[in-house]
Order: structure tokens, then C-alpha cells, then sequence
């Protein structure tokens, strides 16, 4: 299951705050929401917060039962 970096990015608290937990300078997160998070890197982010990998669809379903 391939995830969109962008929403794993959005998920941690957007490009500054990735940079912080993985100790690089905004700019490289920023890029890898085009180019993909480098794999080192994604395997870090998957083991310390699998939240942010949950599938997309739980997450739609969960913002349709707010608005309800």
C-alpha cells in the first residue's frame, strides 16, 4: 500500500515539523512531497508513528461522521 507523501507530511504536522523529527532542513521535506519520501526516511516515519500511515479511506469516513 503506497501512501501520498503529502498526506503523510500533513499528518505529522506539515514540512516544518517533519524536518524537526527527522533533523533536515525544511527545504529536502518539501521536496520529497514531489519526489517521495526517501526510503531510510520512510521507515523511520512508518515504525515511530503508524497513525500516520492509516489508510485514507478510515480517515474520510471518520470527517463523514462529524459533519453528520
Amino acid at each position: 500500500m503506497d501512501i501520498d507523501p503529502n498526506i503523510v507530511i500533513d499528518r505529522l504536522g506539515g514540512t516544518t515539523a517533519v524536518a524537526k523529527i527527522c533533523d533536515v532542513k525544511p527545504p529536502s521535506v518539501h521536496e520529497w512531497r514531489s519526489a517521495g519520501i526517501p526510503k531510510a526516511r520512510l521507515q523511520y516515519l512508518r515504525l515511530a508513528y503508524p497513525d500516520a500511515f492509516a489508510p485514507v479511506s478510515a480517515e474520510a469516513e471518520e470527517s463523514s461522521e462529524k459533519v453528520v
